[in-house]
């Protein structure tokens, strides 16, 4: 039972605090960047979406490259924390948020940008702070597409396979998520196994993506 339960509660556990990371992130930043025009936000979208598109080997490389032993960010970890960063659950966080983050961007700031701002402004004109109006204006109005956002970012964290793999590795009990488990239950032959957490996999994605869409239809 353990091993057929571990995965499952490390993929959660992974995923929730993913979950957490990319809604602060996505909120701050797309509310930094909705409605605005400047020279190279382009590019900074392209960069923020870029790990949508890129295979998840592509981002689980580079992720070693900068949190790995040999880089300047690796080696301050590994002082601070006294471990190193790679192969380890915090490391299924970090491969998770990067690859979760777009989605979460995206459905903030198309709910940011879906806001009157003659709104904001009248806030802002009676003496509010630019946090004050983002905490009691701008996030209940995009409320819908911020709930859109941080579900589509942990079923997607749910799902991880290829960074994860790459820079947390597949320890059983530490680092392997249901992703993993079920690629190396597929490789060893026990098909019941496999099936077992790909019914759960399926389940929660299906859940997490009608809840997604009861939300979508709402804003």
């Amino acid at each position: 039972m353990t091993e057929f339960l571990d995965p499952i509660l490390i993929s959660i556990k992974i995923s929730l605090v993913a979950s957490i990371i990319v809604t602060v992130l996505g909120i701050i930043i797309s509310h930094l960047m909705a409605g605005k025009n400047f020279r190279g936000k382009s590019l900074i979208d392209t960069v923020i979406m870029l790990p949508l598109v890129l295979p998840p080997s592509v981002v689980g490389f580079i992720l070693l490259v900068l949190f790995g032993a040999s880089s300047p960010i690796g080696q301050w970890i590994e002082t601070i924390f006294e471990h190193s960063l790679v192969f380890t659950w915090q490391a299924g966080v970090v491969a998770a948020s990067v690859v979760a983050f777009p989605l979460m961007y995206q459905s903030a700031k198309v709910g940011f940008e879906s806001i009157d701002r003659d709104i904001e402004d009248a806030a802002r004109v009676d003496g509010a702070g630019k946090w004050t109006v983002l905490r009691v204006i701008s996030i209940p109005l995009a409320s819908n597409a911020l709930i859109s956002g941080i579900i589509l970012s942990f079923a997607r964290a749910l799902g991880e396979f290829g960074a994860t793999l790459m820079f947390a590795g597949n320890l059983p009990g530490k680092t392997q998520t249901m992703p993993t488990a079920i690629y190396v239950a597929i490789d060893s032959g026990q098909m019941t196994l496999a099936w077992s957490w790909v019914i759960v996999t399926i389940t929660i994605s299906t859940i997490m993506l009608f809840l997604s869409y009861r939300v979508a239809v709402k804003i």
